[in-house]
């Protein structure tokens, strides 16, 4: 019986141990040419003129970087600028994307940029979005459980912080669209997403049912 209690407790202080998170602050640049290109993002696309580029988040969009390491999706959004390798995207704005936060395939949390300062990372959105990267995602580097573990971890951490209202993975954004929180102007600017893929996304609303985030839009 004692034996039984020993184990016991050593197993509660081990899940409680696993559940502990640690949010790394890894800063991506926000000088003040960043500030005035996230200010005119926010004027120009959604019609917000802000002194300030910060939001009030609703939302939090999961994705993936399809990009091998940590090193190289920070140095993807570091710059302040979109580099040439976007043409999708740069006529739009100059401003780079980014995300908040980035989780390493190892489950390291890296926080990018406070949490209520806008980051280029979803269209339509962006003004009441916290964005979280993962980096891989590709066929040949699927997400880890590991990651899996820190972005049910890192949902429950902001939606206790935040009044937050949606988690949705990237690729679901177009739900949005008639929706009264999408707010870009430009009806052809729309971007074909799929990540971080639905089986990434089921596991991570399935550990987070208890928190009740509203149900997404339905399509037309």
């Amino acid at each position: 019986m004692k034996q039984h209690i020993v184990y016991l407790i050593l197993g509660c202080i081990l899940s409680a141990c696993s559940s502990t998170k640690t949010i790394v602050e890894y800063p991506i640049t926000f000088n003040e040419e960043r500030k005035l290109l996230t200010l005119e993002y926010l004027e120009n696309r959604y019609g917000l003129e802000q002194d300030s580029p910060e939001i009030e988040p609703k939302m939090i969009v999961l994705h993936w970087t399809v990009i091998p390491t940590f090193e190289e999706s920070f140095d993807a959004f570091n710059p302040v600028t979109l580099p040439n390798w976007r043409p999708d995207i740069k006529n739009v704005s100059g401003l780079n994307v980014s995300s908040q936060f980035m989780v390493d395939r190892d489950g390291t949390i890296y926080q990018l940029l406070p949490e209520t300062t806008m980051a280029r990372h979803v269209i339509g959105l962006n003004h009441c979005a916290i964005g979280v990267e993962n980096v891989g995602g590709s066929e040949d580097l699927p997400l880890t459980k590991e990651q899996l573990k820190s972005n049910i971890w890192l949902v429950k951490y902001l939606k206790d912080k935040y009044d937050i209202d949606y988690l949705i993975g990237h690729y679901e954004y177009t739900l949005f669209e008639n929706h009264p929180l999408w707010l870009e102007k430009d009806e052809g600017y729309r971007t074909v997403k799929t990540d971080p893929g639905s089986e990434f996304m089921n596991n991570v609303r399935s550990a987070v049912k208890n928190l009740n985030f509203k149900e997404l839009p339905k399509t037309n």
